[in-house]
């Protein structure tokens, strides 16, 4: 069985003893249950990530003698996808997924055909659960390095977005050419645009067309907003992620 994960301050996380305490601690202590000499991984959610054994346990905190530290480089070009909220809880889901294939930067949308709205009193609420599900699917599937959520963009960013990517991409069902065609750039953004169930509008397809973003299929059959994104990142990492 793998070495449990567990998330530490980037500070903290180098070659010597770390301890882990607060959340992570009693986690480690109270739930995993981790006695002296097992073997565990570290990781600060910024790229770098540690590897050593426990050597000692209390109450709510862990010391673990670190041994070994490697900083994995950003990853290149980097997967950026905007997704238009979904309804009820399928952002969580669609954040939690996304993350388990290998997600860099997620960007809410509030598209003009999305049902559900961040209004002022649940926006922050809405936010943190989103980010909530990032970190935990992070961890889960054993990521040095967590998705940024970012705050609720509007049309006008996702453009600005578009503008400065070095691929800008819009999942949309009528386009002609496949995303499976695409060659990825080097380096830079890939910026995947995942519209809501009503579907993008004239409008917005118009603005993100005009910055240089083009539109791509992922099949005959159209996804739900809350998986679009995750078989997207899927077909783009089998061209180059997981090769």
């Amino acid at each position: 069985m793998s070495a449990p994960v567990f998330v530490v301050d980037p500070a903290r996380l180098m070659l010597g003893v770390v301890v882990l305490d607060g959340a992570e601690g009693r986690h480690a202590a109270t739930v995993t249950r981790l006695a002296a000499g097992e073997a565990v991984v570290l990781v600060d959610g910024s790229g770098r990530r540690g590897e050593g054994a426990v050597v000692s346990t209390g109450r709510d905190r862990v010391e673990v003698e670190v041994a070994a530290v490697v900083d994995e480089p950003p990853p290149r070009p980097r997967f950026v996808v905007v997704q238009a909220l979904p309804k009820g809880d399928r952002g969580e889901l669609a954040v939690e997924t996304m993350t388990e294939v290998g997600v860099d930067v997620v960007v809410p949308w509030a598209a003009s055909r999305c049902v559900t709205r961040w209004r002022a009193d649940r926006a922050d609420k809405a936010l943190t659960k989103w980010r909530t599900s990032s970190r935990t699917a992070a961890k889960q599937s054993r990521r040095s390095r967590f998705p940024e959520v970012t705050e609720l963009a509007t049309t006008a960013e996702v453009a600005e977005l578009l503008a400065a990517a070095a691929l800008g991409a819009v999942l949309h069902e009528s386009a002609s050419g496949p995303l499976a065609g695409v060659t990825l750039p080097v380096d830079g953004d890939v910026v995947l645009v995942v519209g809501p169930e009503g579907g993008v509008s004239d409008d917005e397809l118009g603005a993100f067309r005009e910055v240089g973003a083009a539109t791509y299929r992922l099949g005959e059959t159209v996804l739900r907003t809350s998986t679009a994104g995750v078989a997207a990142l899927s077909v783009l990492s089998a061209a180059d992620r997981w090769r």
